[in-house]
């Protein structure tokens, strides 16, 4: 009997046969499902046909009686735009929508010299409104018309009309001389047709213009500001994105740096959601657009429409907003507290009343004048200050040395020779604290100085943007593509000024203690680094103040200071029996306790 033996051949074949059985399956299996999908999708399809048909048919009778018939999206009108002017401003508003597309400001240009538009179609003004059937409508969807009866010079009337007897008009007024626009939105017959809830919502969007030469700079003073409950006022983060739902608004700024766009309601509204978002990430010179704003308003009616508001189209300057006394003006960030009180009743009545009659680089430079010199007896007290422990250096030096392992020892022994010599080392401190809140109100005030824009000093074209000598072919980073001179200057002054009070101004470094040389050499480089994008009217001011401060220094040291009558004095005051009282005293006391501890310690 002849044995059977299992062919390879034979193994491989039946092998490729599943291999092609079961691939041939699976792809049949896929195609079923997809022919499945197919199906399963036309048939939802036709459902969904069949179900919007039928809503159709459920709610014609009441778009009939709308006339919703006649607001059919699809049924696009040729465009029309329409036309407000006065001596300041010029506005078009579209048929499309009622809504503005074009805000010019004639009397001003931007950085490339072109006309200024605070709005270029780049604004949208949608009024969501809802049915009482669960239907939808968008005025920026609406073809709107002029109503010629209404319409005159500096005011415009625009009508969406759904039937006879049944509209919404938007109303704009102009005028003369002014940046105001009075905005209304009323309707007619609508009440038995709108849901009347909170649902019924203003929306307003804007992409900010790029209307200087460093879009990183304008960018840091363009943000979202508001203002809400009793003239408090609050904005939106300049980094990123940030948004927040605010109660009792009055106003919505959206602010380009040195020019602005404002709503102001009628009355407060609450619930108000306002977002922005940031759209610079470096510093691009074909960059468009700053920041991205947006703001839901919620709009509560009990029938008809019957909105009012102003909006403001300008520049964001404190003396144009604050003429229309309804607190817009509270939108240009002079700084809070103190910084912005100082600002506003002091430096800028000071630099308007200057520069009234004299250029305005030179209103600077005069301005720093009569602020180093009212702080003159500051930088004197400084100066006494700096040369007392000067004077003290060299015994300092020898505490150091003898205790140098006894750290409370050696404190002991320098707090009473302060002490008995009449020095403190806080007193050269204590100037520079009282020149604070000068030295950040003016660091606020020129950066958002409407009156420095596009006015030139010496090689600065542009005393709100940087003063370029030099554009470099590539990019430094944290420094930029070009060299400011401005900056340059003030960093050497600074500089110059270190090295004349380091050696007196700091007493012995005490071990442990940070480097204060490495920092204060450090200020000048970081100076230059920080201000090669400002406004060169902040780094002109620093350069002639830092410069005055110099010059001062210069002659209190010969003129008017004696370093051998403060050394007799020091001396005399040695001799004299010296009290110790109040934080001294304590502090004294605790250092001695401290040291018998240690011997107790020491002992055990």
């Amino acid at each position: 009997m002849e044995e059977k033996k299992l062919d390879p051949y034979q193994l491989i074949g039946f092998v490729l046969i599943a291999l092609i059985m079961t691939w041939m399956l699976m792809r049949q299996q896929d195609q079923n499902l997809n022919n499945q999908a197919e199906v399963n999708n036309q048939s939802k399809n036709i459902k969904e046909s069949k179900k919007d048909s039928l809503s159709q048919e459920l709610n014609q009778k009441d778009k009939e009686l709308l006339g919703l018939e006649n607001l059919n999206y699809l049924n696009v009108k040729e465009e029309e735009f329409y036309q407000l002017e006065n001596n300041l401003i010029k506005i078009v508003v579209s048929s499309k929508g009622g809504q503005i597309t074009k805000a010019n400001l004639k009397k001003f240009d931007n950085y490339l010299k072109e006309p200024l538009n605070l709005v270029d179609n780049n604004q949208n003004m949608n009024l969501v409104f809802k049915l009482k059937d669960g239907g939808q409508i968008n005025t920026s969807k609406l073809n709107f018309e002029i109503n010629k009866n209404k319409s005159k010079k500096g005011k415009l009337t625009m009508r969406a009309l759904f039937s006879q007897g049944r509209w919404i008009e938007f109303q704009y007024s102009l005028l003369p001389d002014s940046y105001l626009l009075d905005y209304s939105i009323t309707s007619s017959n609508l009440q038995n047709f709108v849901n009347a809830s909170n649902l019924n919502r203003l929306e307003w969007s804007l992409k900010s213009f790029r209307n200087s030469k460093s879009v990183e700079y304008e960018n840091r003073y363009s943000e979202l500001t508001y203002g809400y409950e009793n003239d408090k006022v609050n904005e939106l983060s300049i980094t990123g994105t940030d948004e927040e739902e605010v109660d009792e608004i009055h106003w919505i700024s959206y602010k380009q740096h040195f020019f602005n766009s404002i709503l102001i309601p009628d009355k407060q509204i609450s619930n108000v959601f306002l977002k922005s978002e940031n759209l610079v990430q470096s510093e691009n010179k074909k960059e468009k657009y700053t920041k991205f704003y947006s703001s839901v308003i919620p709009l509560e009616n009990n029938g008809d429409f019957d909105f009012k508001f102003k909006w403001y189209f300008g520049p964001s300057q404190y003396s144009t907003l604050s003429n229309y006394n309804i607190g817009i003006e509270k939108s240009v960030n002079y700084g809070w507290g103190i910084f912005g009180w100082i600002n506003k009743y002091i430096f800028i009545p000071l630099f308007n009343f200057i520069s009234s009659f004299m250029p305005f680089g030179i209103s600077i430079i005069i301005m720093t004048i009569i602020v180093r010199l009212a702080m003159s007896p500051v930088t004197y007290r400084s100066y006494v200050s700096q040369v007392k422990m000067k004077i003290l250096r060299p015994e300092i030096e020898e505490i150091n040395k003898k205790f140098s392992k006894d750290a409370v020892k050696r404190q002991q022994e320098t707090m009473s020779l302060y002490s008995r010599a009449g020095a403190n080392p806080m007193s050269g401190c204590l100037p520079a604290l009282v020149q604070l809140p000068v030295f950040y109100a003016l660091f606020s005030f020129f950066p958002v100085a409407f009156a420095l824009r596009q006015k030139s000093f010496l090689w600065a074209d542009d005393l709100s943007s940087y003063d370029s000598i030099l554009e470099l072919p590539f990019n430094i980073p944290f420094y930029g593509d070009h060299i400011s001179l401005f900056p340059i200057l003030a960093s050497v002054a600074i500089f110059v000024y270190t090295m004349m009070t380091m050696g007196q101004q700091q007493p012995p470094q005490q071990p442990g203690m940070p480097n204060m040389k490495f920092i204060m050499y450090l200020m000048p480089l970081m100076m230059l680094f920080f201000f090669n994008n400002y406004s060169s009217g902040l780094s002109l001011y620093y350069f002639v103040s830092n410069l005055l401060t110099i010059l001062l220094m210069v002659v209190i040291k010969n003129f008017v200071v004696d370093e051998s009558k403060i050394l007799l004095q020091i001396e005399e005051n040695k001799k004299k029996p010296r009290k110790v009282s109040g934080f001294s005293a304590r502090l004294q006391k605790a250092m001695e306790q401290a040291e018998k501890q240690k011997r107790l310690n020491s002992k055990r």
